[in-house]
């Protein structure tokens, strides 16, 4: 095997190697931050929703609640879950893949009954209750998502619809009933908020980067196997096989070969002089013994 090919089988060796380390790296990078994208959405999007309903609670509920129309009819616009998830959906006209549900486990109205999987987050967040947000991914028709839950904790306020139906408002009971939403205890968890992003988008995008790249990558290493290539071919194999040459005619008995040049001071300049010197040894030899 020749000493070109046993370095293109190291450097394959080596650059494969590293090549394939790098590559998971960088795919674990470029997936890491995808998942930190979508994170920071559903984040900026649980604050959103958290601001209607701070301002619904604070602003417009009593607002509404003086109202005479409230005594006769129930005006949903009183909850701050209402204006959340209605303004969310005003959202999701634009962005469909984007959920946001208050869901609980005994709702007055029966659209917010919680989900299997929405159950199974808030049964987490009531037995941990030390953790403020939860947070993990989920399969869904469009693809993967990532969904972002707090702890809806029963208030004070709440107690005021939820403790009993004889409590309740009168308005409430004629719109919704008396069998649902009620029996909720004070500061228990009753159910959360629940944003859900997709995120194909941003993995499809982490996947072109990572492809890529990869391709930069493969094109960056074919061009320096190429380069030491051309350079060992240059500064070692040329002069060696220029010595080999030579070599071989001495030993078919041509003495009077001109002495290869010497260029530069490195390992392959001492071998080329060392056999300059052999060669016009061996000459006097000759010449001696004639």
């Amino acid at each position: 095997m020749k000493l070109l090919t046993k370095f293109n089988l190291l450097l394959l060796v080596l650059f494969g190697t590293g090549g394939l380390i790098i590559s998971q790296i960088i795919f674990s990078f470029l997936m890491s931050n995808a998942r930190r994208e979508v994170l920071q959405e559903t984040q900026l999007m649980m604050a959103s929703a958290r601001s209607v309903r701070d301002y619904t609670s604070s602003d417009l509920g009593p607002l509404l609640a003086q109202n005479p129309e409230h005594k006769k009819r129930f005006l949903a616009e009183t909850i701050p879950a209402f204006g959340a998830m209605t303004t969310f959906n005003k959202l999701r006209q634009n962005y469909p893949d984007y959920t946001y549900r208050e869901a609980t486990v005994n709702p007055t109205n029966p659209e917010h009954r919680a989900t299997d999987w929405e159950a199974d987050i808030i049964t987490y967040l009531r037995d941990h209750p030390e953790q403020k947000q939860f947070s993990g991914e989920r399969p869904t028709p469009m693809g993967p998502a990532m969904f972002l839950a707090t702890a809806i904790v029963a208030a004070p306020s709440c107690l005021e619809c939820h403790s009993n139906p004889a409590a309740a408002p009168p308005a409430m009971i004629a719109t919704y009933g008396s069998n649902n939403g009620f029996g909720w205890k004070l500061n228990s968890v009753v159910g959360a908020q629940i944003v859900s992003v997709p995120m194909s988008v941003p993995m499809q995008k982490a996947e072109q980067a990572f492809h890529l790249l990869l391709i930069y990558l493969v094109v960056a290493l074919v061009t320096i196997i190429v380069v030491l290539n051309a350079a060992v071919y240059l500064i070692v194999i040329r002069p060696l096989k220029r010595v080999s040459d030579v070599a071989d005619r001495v030993s078919k008995g041509e003495m009077h070969s001109s002495p290869l040049p010497v260029k530069g001071r490195d390992e392959i300049a001492a071998v080329t002089e060392s056999f300059n010197r052999m060669q016009i040894s061996l000459a006097k030899a000759f010449k001696m013994l004639g």
